[in-house]
C-alpha cells in the first residue's frame, strides 16, 4: 500500500510540473496584426560594407518603407576617431532626418553595438589599459547623451548590445560592474528608459532583464555556426519565447519587453554579399522571411525591430529582387495590416 501511495504521489508531482509548464507555455497574448508594431535597425557601417550610398539607403527606409521606429548606433570608432575630437555629422544627420518625419529612435551607445565585430573601438583606445579604456568609454557615453538628450525623437537609450553574449564577437571579457556603471551614468544624465538586450536562443535573460527598464531579445531561426562549421535551424516553436518570458517575469520586472532583433537577413560563413543565392536561401529565403514574421506574432511580443533592412535594399537595387523590400513595406503600413486582419 505504501509503495502505491508513493508511486501515486510521484505521478501526481510529474503531472503538476507538466501542467505548470503547459500553463507557462500557453500564457501570452496572440496579438492581431493591427496591434503589432515594427521598426528596423539601421547601420551606416553595414550599408557602406554593401557598397551602397548609405544616405540614399537611409532615406528610402524613412520615405519609401515609411518606418516610424528605428534603432541607430553611436559607433564610438566613428564619433571619436581621434582622442578628444568628436565628429557628430553623420549621426546628427540620421537623427535630424528621423526627427523631420516623426520617427522614434532607440539610440544604442557603448563599445558593443550592432554589427560585426560587435565591439567598435577606435584604434587609439586599443593602446590603453583596462582602467584607462573604461574612463574613456564613460566619457564617450557622457558626451553622446549630453549632445542628444534634448532630441525628443530619441525615446530610449540602449546601453551596449547583448553584453551577456560574451563568447560572440571580438570583445573584451564582460565586466558586470562596469556595465552597471555605464547604466548608472545614463540614468544620471537623462530620465529616458534604458534598454538592455540579450540573445533569445543562447542566454537566460535574467542578468540583462534585471538591469533593464526595457528588455530586448533577439529572435533567430536559421544561422551558421562557426564552431560546428554547419548551418543550424533552431528546433524551437513560438512557445519557447513565451515560456522564457513567463519564467523571467517571475524574477525580473522590466517596464516593457520587445524583440530588438528579428532575423530578416541571411547568416552564413561569410558576409552574405559573398554568398551565392543558394547559400543565402539556406538561412533567409523569401519563404523563410514570411515564416519568421508569422512565427514572431505567436511569441507573445507585440513590438519588433527587424534586422536586415540594408540587405533588403541591396537585394532590391543590386540583385533586382524587391520581394523582401515590398513585403517589409506592408508591415509598416498600418492601413494594410488592418485590411489583412
Amino acid at each position: 500500500m505504501f509503495k502505491i501511495i508513493k508511486r501515486f504521489k510521484f505521478i501526481l508531482s510529474i503531472l503538476i510540473v507538466f501542467l505548470f509548464i503547459l500553463f507557462l507555455l500557453s500564457r501570452g497574448v496572440f496579438y492581431k496584426k493591427k496591434d503589432i508594431s515594427y521598426g528596423v535597425t539601421f547601420s551606416k557601417k553595414e550599408s557602406e560594407d554593401l557598397g551602397l550610398d548609405w544616405k540614399e539607403n537611409y532615406l528610402a527606409i524613412l520615405d519609401d518603407l515609411q518606418v516610424k521606429k528605428i534603432r541607430l548606433s553611436a559607433y564610438w570608432d566613428e564619433v571619436e576617431k581621434e582622442k578628444g575630437i568628436f565628429i557628430w555629422d553623420d549621426l546628427d544627420w540620421q537623427i535630424n532626418e528621423a526627427e523631420k518625419r516623426n520617427t522614434e529612435i532607440i539610440l544604442a551607445i557603448g563599445t558593443r553595438l550592432p554589427r560585426w565585430p560587435e565591439c567598435h573601438f577606435p584604434d587609439w583606445v586599443k593602446k590603453t589599459n583596462k582602467q584607462e579604456r573604461e574612463k574613456e568609454v564613460l566619457n564617450y557615453i557622457k558626451k553622446t547623451i549630453e549632445r542628444y538628450k534634448n532630441k525628443k525623437t530619441i525615446k530610449v537609450w540602449q546601453i551596449e548590445n547583448e553584453p551577456f553574449l560574451a563568447h560572440f564577437g571580438e570583445c573584451p571579457k564582460l565586466d558586470k560592474e562596469f556595465l552597471d556603471k555605464e547604466i548608472l551614468l545614463a540614468h544620471k544624465l537623462d530620465s529616458r528608459p534604458i534598454l538592455i538586450s540579450d540573445s533569445g536562443e543562447l542566454s537566460l535573460w535574467l542578468p540583462a532583464a534585471k538591469r533593464a527598464d526595457i528588455f530586448g531579445t533577439t529572435m533567430y531561426r536559421d544561422t551558421y555556426s562557426q564552431i560546428l562549421k554547419k548551418y543550424i535551424h533552431y528546433p524551437i516553436e513560438p512557445g519557447f519565447f513565451r515560456f522564457k518570458k513567463n519564467i523571467a517575469s517571475f524574477f525580473v520586472h522590466p517596464e516593457k519587453w520587445l524583440v530588438i532583433e528579428l532575423q530578416g537577413e541571411p547568416w552564413g560563413p561569410r558576409p552574405f554579399q559573398e554568398l551565392s543565392q543558394k547559400e543565402r536561401d539556406k538561412t533567409m529565403s523569401y519563404e523563410k522571411f514570411l515564416d519568421i514574421i508569422d512565427f514572431s506574432r505567436k511569441t507573445g511580443f507585440k513590438e519588433f525591430y527587424l534586422w536586415g533592412v540594408e540587405w533588403w535594399y541591396w537585394e532590391k537595387n543590386v540583385q533586382h529582387d524587391d520581394r523582401f523590400w515590398n513585403k517589409a513595406k506592408e508591415l509598416f503600413d498600418l492601413k494594410y495590416s488592418q485590411k489583412t486582419e
